[in-house]
């Protein structure tokens, strides 16, 4: 036998239905509202030490101040600069509490080696924060004054001078084999977990040339010989310095850096993250740690630091496939 609800009891039933919906729709809101209610954690996928560390850290502080929560770093070093953000990719979900540095040699991953995630699908992109630039630096008693030294050597001796980087899959270590190779020569490609620790090397006459961004200390301490950058244009801060475009190499360098989330990150809390790291990006203290390494402001919105990342995978794809890269 079935029973129907009578009318006063089926309009009470469905008050009490939507009275709860509502609870529990206000809950969620109240609880985005709320966000974020504990520390958030960034992953810094560098080793503690290199030019990275200060200005994350800056950043970090500012940032913390604009969500009201403390912002820790993370150093997750490992696959040059690869394994810590893509550890975020194999996260089911974005809560935005763990967060990561994003650059180019994760977003190139693919490929130049097997990995089991997709930059362009397992990320939420946050936006980016500042370009780097790459400098070709000597110890200040090496005996190259200027890079057309550097490269007659070469040539004399190919294979013979060490060019240190971080990370062999990194745009400047490829950029640094096209150069060698467009000048029909070769050097000893060098990879080191951090710039601090090729610095060290290269300060200590272990190391030839280092070929990385983070420069900026190093030469304003007199301690390296900045010879030239992968720039389309001199930098400010060393008007001297030629470009390597200027100097009859057809290479310049775009990388940015910026941050992700997991996947599947609410669109609030994608939101939230980035307004209040845009703001952080202002900060005095940090824009002198930029500024100190030589990196530039290039702050971007997370659609425009989608579409980059994706546009970018098409150029690495395109640029592997010219020097006849092929994946093992």
């Amino acid at each position: 036998m079935t029973h129907s609800l009578r009318p006063t009891t089926r309009r009470q039933w469905l008050a009490g239905v939507s009275a709860a919906g509502l609870a529990s729709l206000t809950g969620a809101a109240q609880a985005q509202d709320r966000f974020p209610s504990k520390p958030i954690q960034l992953v810094l996928p560098f080793p503690a030490g290199g030019s990275f560390d200060p200005v994350f850290r800056s950043l970090a502080e500012a940032a913390s101040r604009e969500l009201g929560q403390p912002v820790v770093l993370m150093h997750q070093p490992g696959a040059g600069g690869v394994a810590g953000t893509a550890n975020l990719a194999r996260l089911s979900e974005g809560d935005g509490y763990t967060i990561a540095v994003m650059h180019n040699s994760v977003i190139r991953a693919p490929l130049v080696q097997r990995v089991s995630w997709d930059p362009l699908k397992d990320f939420t992109y946050l936006g980016s924060l500042f370009g780097m630039v790459t400098g070709v630096c000597v110890a200040r008693d090496a005996p190259w004054a200027t890079l057309a030294d550097l490269m007659a050597d070469a040539k004399a001796r190919p294979g013979a001078i060490s060019w240190g980087n971080v990370g062999a899959i990194s745009i400047n270590r490829i950029t640094a084999e096209r150069l060698a190779r467009g000048a029909g020569t070769a050097f000893n490609m060098v990879s080191f977990k951090g710039g601090a620790e090729a610095f060290q090397a290269l300060i200590g006459r272990h190391l030839d040339v280092y070929g990385d961004p983070g420069f900026g200390s190093q030469v304003q301490g007199g301690r390296v010989r900045l010879l030239a950058v992968f720039m389309d244009q001199r930098l400010k801060n060393y008007p001297d310095v030629p470009t390597v475009k200027e100097l009859g190499y057809p290479f310049s360098i775009d990388s940015p850096v910026g941050l992700v989330a997991p996947k599947r990150l609410p669109p609030e809390l994608q939101q939230r993250l980035h307004e209040a790291f845009r703001k952080a990006a202002t900060d005095p203290a940090y824009l002198k740690q930029l500024d100190l390494f030589d990196m530039v402001p290039q702050v971007t919105s997370p659609q425009e630091y989608a579409d980059y990342a994706r546009a970018q995978f098409g150029r690495d794809q395109k640029m592997l496939a010219e020097i006849g890269f092929k994946l093992d």
